[in-house]
């Protein structure tokens, strides 16, 4: 197989291949993993019961995947990687804002879903961490290189592996005794609750600046809806069973995530080591998709300070030096993982839910997916070089949030005043949506006049 020739530029129609269908096993397979679970589990950790932390779980999966798999949709129609296209909305320079945001979010999620892995990898062949962390980046390279065709046959492959060890997993852990009272409905704090569904509602919108980098190849008369729904059903399915399995066990167990990997195998019994595989397999699998969504953002961010051609050796050297930042970052916060990750979560939440309001907003309401695909990568064309109805929308957005905003170190004024309740992610999304519609209609009604190119 071939190291994938294109990275942000237009996909043209001769390359257009693959069905929609694909769509389901590369969301299904990019959540089966033990940072999903993690991420489920900080519902308990919060200070929710079992009951509420199911029901956290299972709102915030079915809201927040409403947002990615509309990303999704957009994929087959503009041909181009998912943060290209926010140069429509921020402008071709503008449209650094979000991105610093978004590779911000990558290394974050290469860090910590690379340390869950090493960890497993540490109990499973009893070497130590850094080393076992040096490793997990290097096949996440060599993987992430080779590109968009191999990430899709990886996870076909993936999906059918994590679908037999979980079910069996799934039925093992229905074996754990589960301690009195946890399904208490009556047990309900308003404050966590929210904060547990914006948790929840966060780790899918976390998946909308690339989910469109895997949807971009499909022909361009895929159907939308079709697009939608694979994408929709395998986010759902995969994260809300993950984060149930993180919720009853850090119930169950104490202490259980404290080193995940290894107290998750060790409900396999005499077969453990099977299920350390699927784990180290998991985290793999979605930091593969960290690293090639974090090179795509590089390139984008670069892109109109510097024209470049990205070669393979090009290609490989913006990896490798995303994969070194990443796994320093790992390396360092080896000690710290939990506290760290709920804080970063929390915070992706409060800087991403204002980019994704406004990208929906500009693709359905504002532009119906109209667009010059070629002036994405004109600095002085149609887009021009920052739109700041955008600028101002986001920063606005930033702005009304951090009186709402609950974090470990920070509890805004509000935030308190709610008993602690996080409406921030509310706000992140309405505010930013309502600034940016009403200045751009007048914007796209022009353009629509001037555009015979338009989705060229």
């Amino acid at each position: 197989m071939k190291i994938e020739t294109r990275s942000i530029e237009w996909v043209p129609h001769n390359e257009r291949h693959g069905h929609p269908k694909s769509l389901f096993s590369v969301w299904f397979g990019a959540n089966m993993h033990i940072t999903t679970l993690v991420s489920g589990a900080l519902c308990v950790t919060i200070g929710l019961n079992l009951f509420w932390s199911i029901v956290a779980v299972i709102l915030g999966a079915l809201i927040g995947a409403i947002f990615t798999a509309s990303h999704s949709a957009q994929g087959p129609t503009l041909g181009v990687p998912q943060m290209i296209q926010s140069r429509a909305q921020f402008g071709v320079i503008g449209a650094v804002i979000p991105l610093a945001v978004v590779v911000f979010m990558y290394l974050g999620f290469l860090a910590s879903s690379g340390l869950l892995g090493a960890q497993t990898i540490v109990a499973t062949f009893d070497i130590h961490l850094t080393p076992a962390i040096v490793v997990m980046s290097i096949c996440t390279f060599i993987i992430a290189l080779f590109g968009h065709d191999l990430i899709h046959k990886m996870q076909k492959f993936f999906t059918i592996f994590f679908l037999a060890t979980y079910i069996i997993l799934t039925f093992l852990v229905f074996q754990v005794d589960i301690p009195a009272g946890a399904f208490n409905a009556n047990n309900f704090n308003l404050a966590n609750f929210i904060l547990g569904v914006a948790i929840v509602a966060t780790w899918q919108i976390s998946y909308a600046p690339y989910v469109a980098d895997y949807s971009r190849y499909l022909p361009e008369d895929t159907s939308a809806p079709a697009t939608f729904w694979y994408s929709y059903i395998g986010l759902v399915l995969a994260s809300i069973w993950m984060m149930l399995l993180g919720v009853f066990l850090t119930t169950a167990i104490p202490g259980f995530l404290d080193n995940t990997g290894p107290n998750l195998a060790k409900l396999y019994g005499p077969f453990a080591i099977i299920m350390l595989f699927s784990i180290i397999f998991g985290q793999f699998s979605i930091n593969v998709f960290n690293l090639y969504g974090a090179f795509m953002s590089t390139v984008t961010t670069i892109e109109p300070f510097a024209k470049m051609k990205v070669t393979p050796k090009v290609r490989g050297g913006f990896m490798f030096v995303l994969m070194a930042i990443a796994t320093g970052i790992q390396i360092w916060g080896q000690g710290q993982f939990l506290e760290l990750f709920g804080n970063f979560i929390s915070f992706i939440c409060y800087l991403l839910i204002p980019w994704t309001a406004i990208n929906l907003v500009d693709y359905y309401m504002v532009r119906h997916g109209k667009y010059s695909v070629k002036d994405f990568f004109d600095i002085n064309g149609i887009y021009g070089k920052v739109n700041w109805s955008a600028a101002l929308a986001y920063i606005a957005a930033i702005l009304f949030q951090i009186p709402f905003m609950n974090l470990s170190f920070y509890v805004g004024p509000a935030a308190q005043a709610l008993g602690g309740a996080d409406l921030a992610w509310i706000l992140g999304l309405v505010v930013p949506a309502v600034i940016y519609y009403y200045p751009m209609k007048k914007v796209a009604r022009r353009e629509l006049e001037r555009g015979s190119n338009l989705n060229l």
